[in-house]
């Protein structure tokens, strides 16, 4: 009994060794199989480094502000009897936004007119009587001054009603609304905020070292989160004549056209302002470039006999202009490289080029849907 035992665990023992082997076997040449394993090349779209032009510009991060931009408020107090306008409406300048109550002046202004009124006719029969020496001349101008105070308290009356007649002081769009119907204002109560918005000033600051490039009438390029993809185009309008002491930098104002109205008076923007001067640059598509935390990387296409491979090469990227970057070190002039899809791309992968569907690529690229 022992003895069959003995020799069935020798019999499971030699078939387990026996699977093993044929285990080990197939392991090794699957490994072998996949070092030897080249996979097909891929396709890919490839550009030459080329060599641009590119004007200098000072960068700087800047303010919208609008031209005009003021708080509606009350001239005088009085109630509110009749608003005209809803929030966030467009108005022209002298639109009526707002009417107080103005009985009372109006109550008053019949009498103030006819004392005026009055006055002038006595003020015409004191004149008669003067050329014929009735009367001393200091009557005649006591009647003069008593017409003066007449006029001027009619005068007062009509500019109270006028000045409860809120108007827009000039053509913008409106904020929202603090006043209510019914509503009694004292003198200096807000209505509404009205901005002017087309153009818009963009205030910023450049440090001292720059302020004899700086000169009004030089072109500026506005970016920001409000219009992404777009830039848009103005001019320097104002230089501060004084350095800050503290930052030593220089205050800039430009203008810029903001047709549509989304660019707002408080938003923060990238300002670059363009100088004459240019400088040559090595510029590739920003779509070329694998960017990561320790460095930027590119794909160099090579050619030997006939079969084309990526090299990997880490680069130094400068300035960006739209669908282009400038490139400050790790590529040559007329090197070729991959132009998309790098990120699934890796070194020493063979590649075949086709351009049929490259996108073209520009300096001042405008979205479709902008």
């Amino acid at each position: 009994m022992k003895k069959r035992i003995l020799i069935a665990l020798i019999g499971i023992a030699v078939l387990v060794a026996v699977l093993g082997a044929v285990k080990f076997l197939q392991i090794r040449a699957m490994i072998d199989q996949g070092k030897k394993f080249v996979p097909p090349p891929e396709t890919v779209t490839a550009v030459p480094v080329t060599d641009d032009a590119w004007g200098t510009a000072l960068t700087a991060v800047g303010t919208l502000n609008a031209v005009q931009g003021v708080t509606v408020s009350a001239e005088l107090a009085g109630k509110v009897v009749s608003i005209s306008f809803d929030a966030g409406m467009t108005v022209q300048k002298g639109d009526i936004l707002l009417r107080q109550d103005t009985s009372s002046e109006e109550a008053q202004l019949p009498g103030a007119t006819a004392q005026a009124d009055l006055a002038r006719t006595n003020l015409s029969r004191a004149d008669q009587l003067l050329q014929k020496g009735i009367i001393a001349k200091a009557d005649r101008d006591a009647t003069v001054a008593t017409l003066a105070q007449a006029e001027a308290q009619a005068e007062n009356i009509r500019a109270a009603i006028k000045k409860k007649t809120i108007r827009a002081p000039f053509s913008g769009q409106l904020g929202i609304r603090q006043v209510n119907l019914g509503q009694t204002l004292r003198e200096g109560d807000p209505i509404v905020v009205l901005q002017s918005l087309d153009p818009v000033f963009v205030d910023f600051s450049l440090p001292e070292q720059q302020v004899s490039a700086l000169q009004t009438g030089l072109p500026v390029s506005v970016t920001g989160d409000a219009l992404p993809g777009v830039a848009v185009r103005g001019r320097i309008t104002a230089v501060s004549p004084q350095v800050d002491a503290d930052t030593r930098s220089i205050k800039v104002q430009a203008t810029v056209a903001n047709r549509g109205g989304k660019l707002r008076p408080g938003m923060f923007v990238n300002v670059a302002v363009e100088l004459p001067m240019q400088r040559n640059v090595l510029v590739i598509p920003a779509t070329a470039v694998l960017y990561a935390p320790y460095s930027d990387s590119v794909f160099v296409i090579e050619e030997t006999n006939g079969v084309k491979t990526l090299r990997q090469q880490f680069v130094r990227l400068g300035e960006k202009r739209g669908d282009f970057v400038a490139v400050a070190e790790g590529l040559k002039q007329g090197e070729t490289i991959v132009s998309t899809g790098v990120f699934k791309l890796r070194n020493g992968q063979q590649v075949i080029v086709d351009n049929t569907l490259a996108p073209e690529f520009q300096k001042a690229p405008v979205p479709e849907n902008s």
